[in-house]
């Protein structure tokens, strides 16, 4: 074996018991032997090599391609074991002196202009839209829910979020929404449904937005929801309310300022805006190699020490700030668990290779949420400090209504064929 790979897993692996058996057959053991024994083979030497100089790359390429085998347990299982073991480890010097070269073309590869947005989006979000529906729930939520007590099925905990931003924003009648990066149209539609306002989402995604539309004409919401493909560099005028969920990963560090003065131009003297977005509690980083090339071309999770400064600057009041952090680990716990029960289907629709490597995306997102310093957090922002109640209690006593309302939708008798 390339010399390398066994001092890279001796010096992260101390717990756990992980078998690695190389292409000649040979098995090399890592760990103190507890928990049950995951066993991994390599199927060439090349591989060997790689695996030792780029593991944070290679091990998700290797995964996909058929190279790297789980010969017992999942790969959800070895990336656990793995990400456990960097909680108190950290990488050995020449994967850090990589991982100090990415961070210097940190900018560049995040270099977002309204053009090369529309493409990256388009690489993740164009595909196959049955794919989604294999593991989102029936709203296709694709980002964190938020699960208000443990066991709360997926569908359940989706409805939570979006019930829990709507307090946060605090709808009135007559009000204009923005929806920045309104995906398949579910938060603009519950927005639609909990007051009598005028929402406008905006998507790069030419899949989300026929989605949108149709799901908006279906339940005769079209006069009051509007979607459109748009760039929020493009959209001009005024909202008394904006709301953007899961799409400040795409922005990119180099246009934080350009995106916080947006809003501040786009937002009323008296209006409110959330911003929910995944974060870090470590500090700023750079983006995982595999996910950055295969999955989220141009994404990057901020840290808060990035995001705040370029509020500041663009003059905007931060009335509230709110960390979720094990919820995106459980929602991703759902996908993957679903996308796994859906693989055969996934598979007749893209092929084999497609779904290895999601099922690496999903594994690798749980396990980093899950043992990692990965968060969520939601931003409350203002032009004027006055906007708002005194107390936060209002977040939930409004959320209590909107529950009672959901409530009383999900329970109203329905007619055949609805």
């Amino acid at each position: 074996m390339f010399r390398l790979l066994p001092l890279l897993f001796d010096h992260i692996v101390k717990t756990g018991d992980l078998h690695l058996i190389d292409p000649t057959g040979c098995t090399h053991r890592f760990g103190d032997g507890t928990g049950d024994p995951i066993v991994v083979r390599l199927t060439d030497k090349r591989l060997e090599f790689e695996l030792a100089c780029n593991p944070e790359l290679v091990l998700g390429e290797a995964y996909t391609d058929g190279r790297l085998v789980m010969e017992r347990g999942s790969i959800y299982r070895f990336l656990e074991l793995v990400m456990q073991n960097l909680k108190w480890q950290e990488w050995p010097g020449w994967v850090k002196l990589l991982g100090r070269v990415r961070r210097a073309g940190k900018r560049v590869q995040q270099y977002n202009p309204t053009r090369r947005a529309r493409r990256n989006a388009r690489f993740h979000y164009n595909i196959d839209s049955t794919i989604y529906d294999l593991f989102l729930d029936k709203d296709r939520q694709y980002s964190c829910a938020y699960f208000e007590h443990e066991g709360q099925s997926l569908a359940d905990a989706q409805l939570a979020k979006k019930r829990h931003l709507a307090a946060k924003l605090q709808l009135r009648d007559g009000q204009r929404i923005l929806d920045i990066g309104s995906g398949w149209g579910g938060l603009a539609l519950y927005l639609a449904r909990t007051a009598r306002v005028d929402v406008t989402g905006i998507t790069l995604s030419d899949e989300q937005l026929t989605a949108s539309r149709q799901r908006a004409r279906r339940r005769g919401l079209s006069k009051a929801v509007t979607f459109e493909a748009a760039d929020y560099r493009e959209m001009t005028g005024r909202f008394d309310r904006i709301v953007s969920v899961g799409m400040f990963e795409h922005v990119g560090i180099s246009h934080y300022r350009t995106f916080f003065e947006k809003l501040h131009a786009l937002l009323a003297d008296d209006g409110i805006a959330v911003l929910h977005s995944i974060g870090r509690f470590d500090g700023p980083s750079v983006t995982n190699p595999f996910i950055a090339r295969y999955i989220f071309p141009g994404g990057y999770i901020p840290a808060l020490s990035e995001v705040l400064p370029t509020i500041e600057k663009a003059d905007l009041l931060v009335t509230d700030i709110e960390i979720l952090r094990l919820h995106y680990a459980e929602t991703l716990r759902h996908w993957r668990r679903r996308f796994r029960a859906s693989w055969e289907r996934a598979s007749q629709i893209k092929d084999e290779r497609f779904c290895r490597m999601w099922d690496f995306y999903l594994s690798g997102s749980e396990a980093a949420f899950r043992y990692q310093n990965l968060m969520v957090f939601q931003i409350q922002l203002t032009r004027d400090q006055a906007a708002l109640p005194l107390q936060r209690d209002y977040i939930y006593e409004r959320e209590k209504e909107l529950r009672a309302r959901d409530r009383a939708i999900v329970d109203a008798p329905r007619l055949v064929g609805e």
